[in-house]
């Protein structure tokens, strides 16, 4: 990638980020952030993101990032690479340890109760650090594929919002890169040279995540404005053209 194309990158991710923030309105004057750093390409892109953006004098808010290990997963975190690169950010970093177990509760899948225990981590040192939002790494691609899983197996036109208050926890959950593509995001883990972290999750092939993404590329070969109209469509639904069950 020459130089030119670097900068033109840089410039949409920020622009996309950016309008993001403002549009649906997710970090406020005097925030304390907490960002979920679990090591892939988008919480890294993400602590980056938000790092850069708290040093610009509007709004001012502050940052904090967290990297909870799941004990009873094979996934070889480099705890010593996230401290060097939240260290070059000038953030500060936190490792939490955490485990599930799976025979606990056969209702729920090994995946939900695994983010579970993740975010659960999350919540208690948002509170001990006096935070008051949480930002996690989902992109537009992340919550276009959840409205179609959601549709596909639970029945609901739902995804994940860009910003979700959370009344039990008196914490609210953003996710800042909503507008931001992954492609792009692909693009700036090449550009910054992120280290990929050793994942063997024996669940991993349970999930129906990655094949949601699969449907959203074959949309996209029938028309590349797949996933704009996706998107597009949370915010245009048009209740007068759905059914209504009569009420008796």
């Amino acid at each position: 990638m020459d130089s030119r194309a670097e900068y033109k990158l840089i410039q949409k991710i920020d622009r996309k980020l950016v309008q993001g923030i403002r549009e649906y309105g997710l970090i406020d004057e005097g925030d304390h952030i907490l960002i979920g750093l679990s090591g892939g390409k988008d919480s890294l892109a993400l602590t980056e993101l938000l790092a850069g953006r708290s040093k610009l004098l509007k709004p001012r808010f502050k940052i904090s990032v967290v990297h909870v290990v799941m004990t009873n997963i094979a996934y070889e975190s480099d705890t010593s690479y996230f401290e060097e690169f939240t260290r070059a950010l000038d953030v500060p970093l936190y490792i939490r340890e955490t485990s599930f177990d799976p025979s606990t509760d056969k209702r729920k899948s090994p995946c939900f109760l695994c983010s579970w225990n993740r975010r659960k981590q999350l919540f208690e040192l948002a509170k001990e650090l006096g935070c008051n939002k949480i930002a996690l790494g989902h992109h537009m691609d992340d919550m276009v594929a959840t409205l179609l899983m959601n549709m596909t197996f639970q029945g609901s036109i739902s995804s994940m919002p860009p910003l979700l208050q959370m009344n039990k926890f008196d914490m609210q959950i953003i996710r800042p890169m909503c507008l931001i593509e992954e492609k792009d995001l692909i693009d700036l883990a090449t550009l910054r040279n992120y280290k990929k972290q050793v994942k063997n999750c024996p669940y991993e092939s349970q999930t129906n995540r990655k094949v949601m993404g699969e449907v959203l590329k074959q949309l996209e070969t029938i028309s590349p404005q797949a996933k704009y109209s996706l998107w597009a469509s949370m915010s245009n639904v048009d209740l007068d053209l759905l059914p209504k069950k009569k009420v008796w």
